[in-house]
């Protein structure tokens, strides 16, 4: 059997992170039409359940409009909107605060961060512990599976908190993960190394003087 290739190897990686990005659920929010009035504008803010937009009056003076569930229209000034918010943000309780968050599916997003999280600082426990128990240092195949779970994680979290700092970091890292992986079992096919290199992939290798 021969290793794959690295145009395969990538097309698989953009399939897996396709899918990861639709299954995450995110809800990118409705696009924005373009009518030809412009003296609206729709904003969003994550924990309302109406649709806000910001008009511009025949005076100049600017209000906003809540369009409730039921379709009926509330106008409030920027005072009266701002003072409503604040409202809002007081009556938050402490977890949605910690986790600023707005909504109890919140949770469930948070709890997903962290468990990518934790799979990402687990992997270093793991490659601290192997390379203490052989007395040199060594990359597990464990090490590379537990970053490129926490980093799909990791990415779907990042997405539904469109941070592109979180999402340019854990994309990047994800496929250099899925490559290594690539690497390591295309080499075993090919070359059918012994059991001691199947459980690990290759070590540091010995520097120069050192007696080795």
């Amino acid at each position: 059997m021969s290793p794959p290739n690295t145009p395969t190897t990538l097309l698989m990686a953009l399939t897996m992170l396709t899918i990861l990005v639709m299954g995450s659920g995110v809800d990118a929010g409705p696009l924005p039409s373009f009518q030809e009035d412009r003296s609206s504008a729709s904003i969003e803010i994550k924990g309302w359940g109406e649709n806000i937009s910001l008009l511009e009056q025949e005076d100049g003076t600017l209000v906003y409009r809540l369009e409730q569930p039921d379709g009926t229209f509330e106008t409030l000034t920027p005072l009266q909107f701002a003072k409503r918010h604040f409202q809002r943000e007081q009556g938050r309780d402490f977890i949605n605060r910690l986790f600023n968050i707005t909504s109890p599916i919140g949770i469930a997003w948070v709890l997903v961060g962290l468990l990518g999280q934790a799979l990402f600082t687990g992997r270093m426990v793991v490659q601290w512990m192997v390379s203490e128990r052989r007395g040199r240092s060594t990359v597990p195949v464990a090490f590379w599976w537990l970053s490129l779970m926490g980093a799909s994680m990791l990415l779907v979290y990042f997405i539904w908190r469109k941070d592109i700092v979180g999402i340019l970091g854990q994309g990047l890292g994800w496929f250099i993960y899925l490559r290594n992986l690539s690497l390591i079992y295309g080499r075993r096919t090919t070359h059918q190394p012994s059991a001691e290199i199947q459980n690990d992939a290759d070590p540091e290798p010995a520097l120069e003087g050192d007696g080795s």
